[in-house]
């Protein structure tokens, strides 16, 4: 430090000299000029459904990202749904979300899955045109009223008498809300490994979060590390197809979302390819060079998409996995290699990638990478996503360690409408596990201390038959409706759908079969089954197995073509009316421990009797119900018996 000839104090950096009262005017916090109701940081497929639900609900509303180009980018695998995940996207579109209505206007394969099994884990997956879906969404966020969108990096939580006001911008802005959603993704100090290289990075060639951590941690959340990766992306042109086996999608692609009519743009096949004893011996021989197995990454990856490198060494017995060769647009000659994701060096991908069939000559485009990230675990949140810790402070996405789109995107679609309810004074919205795979997800994040990335399956879901990707409409979309995301074509389509499928129900349910030999010899024409005998009931002679609903409609058609979906329906209700009985009696017993609700300010320390790890788990998690409590690890049903007695004195 020096001084000049007016006796000012200089500061001398690198060989510039600073006056310090411009150093503090540069140091001030700018506040931005607007106040909003809800902030949402990042603009992944989180970001994008919980900033428009809010919007949509009448919130003023402003979403940030670190790039305006990468908004809704699909960072791995160009798809949407799969199974289970097939369940979140309807329901998302059910309760008045974007996923699906994005992905059917820029998907170029669509697959149903599971057709032969039954309705319950029946899936829908598609294959998306990833640019396309980018700037479709940008266009829809862009287009959306009471929505701002900024191109900021976010460095710090501004919290005031432990509360979120806002967020402060790396260029030192103070943007200021009533509700903050962070949906972070991969960014949080950010790690990509390829072999013994590594640099920070949210995604490769983007730049990640540094400081927020920090934020967090000053804070007091407890912060983890979760790790993901991706493979190698070839060039069309060096590829062998003719060596493949192709993977056609469906020849009548069923759509996403509800209002949509039908996919009116072209489909591409994929292809369907395998590593083999070669491809396993180039990666066991550089297993010490991976990222992943020379210790290197602490992040634990997903159980259920582990890397090839993780295939070969926990599957040592398999001489070959699948490796799906899929398409990533139709402007675009890159080639994304499904079930190969590595986080080996360059010079040992190119090894790999050739030894496969079909891929000898394949040029590698971007090369795969794992990336290590920051997660804040979800037990620290409310059922509503709002952290417990700052109020107005909510959590999306794989920041809540949950890995894939569909999974993001739903707790995006929760985290948007509870925050936009909570800045207007209305009670938030909680589904339970009976009725939707999106509270399964939710309850499973905010109940089990979960240390690996989630993702969602069918098996996660005890009431799964109630729960179908079908009837997602049935079960949501009047609450869509009551919260304002469910506009009126939308609802009047609903209507005319649930109006149709009652009528059906009702007609198939007294109309009676006469066993006339006219009636018989129809009977026969149309398909084998046992001779009728007596009249019956055009309902019963639905649920015989051999029979479906277009037999019934020959035989005795309705006054109208009903559409596709109403058919559906209809022979789902009726074949599986025994099964769904049941299961609603099981749906309500469930619910009488939802709704034994405990008080937020409920003191376990003094319940008598409970052992010790479930008083320490009942103290962390602090269920919103018995049934919530009854789901803790480490809570068996005595304590729970012995929490209903205290309960119940407690509320006398």
């Amino acid at each position: 430090m020096t001084q000049n000839l007016k006796g000012i104090k200089i500061f001398k950096w690198t060989g510039v000299q600073y006056d310090i009262n411009i150093i503090k005017i540069l140091q001030k916090m700018n506040t931005y000029h607007k106040h909003y109701d809800v902030i949402v940081v990042g603009a992944g497929h989180a970001g994008c459904e919980a900033a428009l639900a809010a919007a949509r609900m009448g919130c003023e509303t402003l979403i940030v990202t670190i790039n305006l180009d990468t908004i809704a980018k699909m960072s791995c695998n160009p798809a949407i749904g799969g199974l289970a995940k097939g369940h979140l996207v309807k329901e998302i579109d059910a309760l008045g979300g974007e996923m699906a209505k994005n992905i059917d206007k820029t998907g170029i394969q669509f697959r149903r899955l599971n057709t032969k099994k039954g309705p319950a884990v029946r899936s829908s997956r598609a294959q998306a045109d990833k640019k396309a879906y980018q700037d479709e969404m940008k266009r829809v966020l862009e287009g959306q009223e009471h929505l701002d969108i900024k191109q900021v990096l976010v460095e710090e939580l501004l919290v005031e008498s432990g509360q979120c006001i806002g967020i402060k911008s790396q260029t030192q802005t103070a943007y200021h809300a009533d509700a903050v959603i962070l949906t972070t993704g991969t960014f949080l100090r950010g790690l990509i490994h390829i072999g013994d290289v590594s640099y920070s990075a949210g995604r490769a060639g983007e730049s990640s979060a540094e400081k927020l951590s920090e934020s967090f941690l000053n804070l007091g959340f407890e912060i983890g590390r979760l790790k993901t990766g991706t493979p190698p992306r070839v060039n069309a042109h060096t590829i062998d197809i003719s060596q493949m086996e192709i993977q056609p999608g469906d020849e009548d692609p069923l759509p996403f979302s509800f209002s949509t009519e039908r996919i009116t743009q072209p489909q591409l096949p994929c292809y369907l390819t395998y590593t083999n004893e070669k491809t396993h011996e180039v990666i066991r021989e550089n297993l010490h060079r991976s990222a992943m197995y020379s210790g290197r990454i602490v992040g634990i990856g997903p159980r259920y998409c582990p890397s090839i490198e993780d295939k070969v060494t926990r599957f040592a017995e398999k001489t070959q996995h699948q490796v799906f060769v899929e398409p990533e647009g139709l402007d675009t000659d890159e080639i994304y290699l499904n079930g190969i994701s590595a986080s080996l060096p360059e010079d040992v991908q190119v090894d790999m990638v050739h030894s496969i069939k079909g891929l000898e000559n394949a040029e590698i485009m971007r090369f795969g990478y794992a990336v290590e990230y920051d997660f804040a675990p979800a037990t620290q949140l409310q059922p509503t996503l709002e952290t417990k810790q700052v109020p107005g402070l909510y959590f999306a996405g794989q920041l809540n360690g949950t890995t894939g789109y569909e999974e993001a995107a739903a707790q995006g679609l929760m985290a948007g409408i509870n925050a936009a309810l909570k800045v207007k004074g209305e009670e938030p919205l909680i589904l339970d596990r009976s009725q939707a795979y999106i509270a399964v997800l939710i309850d499973d994040l905010v109940t089990l201390d979960i240390r690996e990335p989630y993702r969602m399956f069918t098996s996660r879901a005890e009431y799964r038959l109630a729960l179908r990707e079908d009837n997602a409409d049935l079960r949501l979309t009047e609450i869509g409706r009551q919260i304002g995301l469910v506009n009126d074509d939308t609802y009047s389509r609903f209507q005319k759908k649930a109006s149709f499928i009652e009528a059906e129900l009702k007609r198939l349910d007294k109309t009676r079969l006469m066993p006339n030999a006219a009636t018989i010899d129809r009977l026969a024409n149309i398909v084998e089954t046992g001779e009728l005998k007596q009249p019956t009931l055009l309902a019963d002679l639905l649920k015989r197995p051999e029979l479906c609903y277009e037999h019934i409609a020959l035989l005795e058609p309705p006054a109208e073509e009903l559409p596709p979906a109403v058919k559906e329906q209809v022979e789902i209700q009726i074949k599986y009316d025994g099964y769904i009985q049941r299961q609603q009696r099981q749906i309500h017993q469930f619910k009488k421990l939802e709704n034994l609700r405990i008080p937020d300010t409920f003191n376990y320390v003094n319940v008598r009797g409970l052992k010790t790890e479930a008083r320490e788990k009942l103290e962390k998690i602090r269920p919103a119900s018995i049934g919530q409590a009854s789901r803790l690890p480490g809570v068996s049903p005595a304590d729970i018996s012995i929490l209903m007695v205290m309960l119940h004195q407690h509320s006398q």
